[in-house]
């Protein structure tokens, strides 16, 4: 297994590592802030669990929606890494607004523009991404590409905790410093991928026209609405934090619930993508859901350190079986020409979803408690199960 995986790796383009690393180092920039932010609008800036759910939905449902049109884009100019490195350098830019923010209103503006530049550049990524990497090892490809996304979502953390610790809670110091990976990650995209040349002349045309998006097809659908359903039933990770907070331990190591759920999801990532290489789809997305289940149900049973450390760790394979596999089967069920357009697709209906569930965990944390947001977790992973046997029989 070792040896094939050594093979695998060896096999995958150098833009697909250098994508990877863009990735890493936005992801350092931008976990640095997000795995403080639930925390600080709640200690520093007086904000409820609701404000927190509703600024949580609209960033990330934001970036989801932006993805649309920018997918459009890339497949119209049969271009994508110009968009991308439009998308990477605002959201590097926007890293002093949390610095400088004095209430929920500035953060909230701060989370909007910056989620527009992940929006902006996370179709034409993807759809680059697709079309540097070999078809036989896709599923490899977009695994180390999230394995190395997710490094860096959690030395971010780790970096926000270590620093907490030496500037005495210094949130707004440790936001400052999160400019220069990101700034980092800009120049990487700029000077180290090339965008691969077309065999024929592109000639711009209308992704959305009636007739492209009947070449989508029935299978590319029904992935965007099982990516939808999943999405629900996994809301935002700013509650895993806020329930972290409530066993009691230091504000500066709250942090440290995210850094545990990536490393265990960057280290699931590369595996459970090559695994789809050569693996039923609907049987690693139905083990995805089981493990969503269970890290739900842990979470759900109290707020201890262990209990906590346990819920998130699960609720990281979780992401590690399915990120991947779900871009991986974007890029199956689509035309090259269209990739760009299909992920915008995907991540509009994934974003209304991850603004329905974070505004629905907000409330039911507010009105019911902590258990009770879990448990409903849990319910919508039962209804995206039985979205999964109803699969159409002609799709893997």
């Amino acid at each position: 297994m070792n040896k094939i995986s050594s093979d695998a790796l060896t096999k995958i383009p150098r833009g697909v590592w250098v994508l990877g690393f863009v990735s890493l180092l936005m992801d350092i920039s931008s976990e640095m802030i997000h795995s403080l932010l639930p925390l600080f609008m709640v200690t520093v800036l007086g904000a409820s669990a609701l404000t927190v759910g509703i600024i949580e939905g609209i960033a990330e449902s934001t970036a989801l929606l932006v993805k649309v049109f920018s997918g459009v884009l890339s497949d119209y100019l049969g271009k994508r890494k110009g968009l991308a490195v439009l998308g990477y350098a605002l959201g590097a830019l926007t890293k002093p607004m949390f610095a400088l923010a004095s209430g929920v209103g500035m953060v909230l503006s701060a989370r909007f523009l910056d989620r527009i530049g992940k929006g902006i550049r996370g179709a034409p990524r993807d759809a680059l991404l697709s079309e540097i990497a070999p078809a036989e090892i896709r599923g490899a490809a977009f695994g180390l590409r999230q394995s190395l996304d997710t490094v860096g979502a959690f030395v971010g953390p780790l970096l926000g905790v270590g620093l907490m610790l030496l500037w005495a809670n210094d949130f707004r110091a440790v936001f400052w410093v999160a400019l220069i990976p990101g700034l980092l990650s800009v120049a990487l995209l700029v000077f180290g991928v090339q965008e691969p040349e077309r065999t024929e002349a592109h000639k711009p045309v209308n992704p959305i026209s009636r007739n492209n998006l009947e070449r989508l097809g029935a299978d590319y659908w029904w992935v965007v609405g099982i990516g939808a359903v999943f999405t629900l039933a996994r809301f935002s990770e700013a509650f895993l934090v806020l329930r972290a907070a409530q066993g009691g331990i230091a504000i500066a190591l709250v942090p440290l619930v995210m850094v545990a759920m990536n490393i265990v999801y960057a280290a699931s990532a590369y595996p459970f993508g090559k695994l789809s290489d050569s693996m039923s789809h609907t049987k690693l997305l139905a083990l995805g859901l089981a493990v969503l289940i269970a890290a739900d149900l842990v979470l759900a049973t109290d707020d201890s350190w262990p209990t906590v450390l346990l819920g998130v760790s699960l609720w990281g394979v979780h992401m590690g079986i399915t990120q991947g596999l779900l871009a991986r089967m974007v890029a199956d069920a689509t035309p090259a020409d269209l990739r760009g357009t299909a992920y915008g697709f995907f991540n509009l209906m994934s974003g209304v979803a991850m603004l329905v569930a974070s505004v629905l965990a907000g409330l039911l944390w507010d009105q019911f408690g902590a258990s009770f947001t879990f448990y409903a977790g849990a319910v919508f992973c039962v209804i995206a199960a039985l979205g999964l046997a109803l699969r159409p029989t002609a799709t893997r």
